[in-house]
């Protein structure tokens, strides 16, 4: 062929690589955003305990490896996906993140409600103001860290691939196991564990963003781990308000917390049906 005869003939289409296949194929990119996402947070908090001394760790660390986490997952995204994190998009993120917390709070405010109602819920005295302040840096950064790594990376990309149910089955099981670990899990609390999930994947389809999420995950984390001293996930209560709750352990959650007591399934399979009849799904 001469030159003028190449000249005019269509380009060939070119043809995308293996490796270039293997790195846009949802879970090539599901097993390294699990990383890029985990890696430097879990580092940050790890490599701050080993230089820094304990009466120096205060609060700041946990803000620290949240803002890390975040710069990770940007990097990932536009690494990994060539775009921007819209998903994180500044622009409206204060009024988002806002209405979220006040969700979070008000299903936290219903279930301690109903679990009143029920003589199961009483507050008994206080501890000093500061432990409002004591877990709200943790909070926050588990809030940011469960929401990109369950929402931005696991929901979204199965979402893509897949569609929205089975990226809601998915998250509801990868969710609710990754919380089987803690201290006196039991099968009540997977199961309101899988249903949170699906309730703050619902807030995702919503706004195709994270802030109401992470909102939502916030205010519910930080009323019971903040405001009222209850065990949230097994985790050790330390919170503001002293908070006695007799009862049988499915009631009252016993000693996993509110997240293993029936009245909270009832609260967020209500708040999970409401937000998915308003979200947009994916086939």
């Amino acid at each position: 062929m001469s030159i003028a005869q190449q000249a005019v003939s269509p380009a060939s289409p070119s043809v995308p690589s293996r490796a270039a296949r293997f790195f846009t194929h949802p879970i090539a990119r599901i097993l390294i955003g699990i990383p890029a996402t985990a890696v430097p947070i879990m580092g940050t908090m790890m490599l701050i305990q080993a230089l820094v001394p304990k009466p120096l760790r205060v609060a700041w660390p946990f803000l620290l490896a949240a803002v890390i986490c975040v710069l990770s997952y940007r990097f990932y995204v536009r690494r990994m996906e060539k775009r921007d994190a819209t998903e994180l998009a500044r622009a409206g993120a204060l009024p988002e993140i806002s209405i979220g917390m006040a969700i979070g709070a008000m299903l936290g405010l219903a279930t301690a409600g109903l679990l009143a109602a029920a003589g199961a819920f009483t507050i008994t005295g206080s501890n000093g103001w500061e432990f409002l302040l004591k877990s709200l840096p943790e909070e926050l950064m588990v809030a940011f860290f469960e929401e990109l790594l369950f929402r931005a990376v696991l929901f979204r990309i199965v979402e893509q691939r897949w569609g929205s149910r089975t990226a809601l089955v998915v998250s509801f099981l990868l969710f609710a196991l990754a919380h089987m670990e803690n201290a006196h899990a039991n099968a009540l609390g997977f199961l309101i564990t899988g249903v949170a999930s699906i309730t703050l994947c619902a807030c995702y389809m919503l706004t195709r963003r994270l802030w109401l999420c992470i909102g939502v995950h916030f205010g519910w984390n930080y009323l019971y781990d903040g405001v009222f001293a209850v065990p949230v996930s097994g985790h050790a209560a330390r919170g503001w308000l002293q908070v006695a709750m007799p009862g049988p352990e499915w009631l009252t959650g016993g000693a996993y917390g509110v997240e293993a007591s029936v009245v909270t399934l009832l609260v967020w399979v209500a708040a999970a049906s409401y937000l998915l009849r308003r979200a947009a799904f994916k086939r």
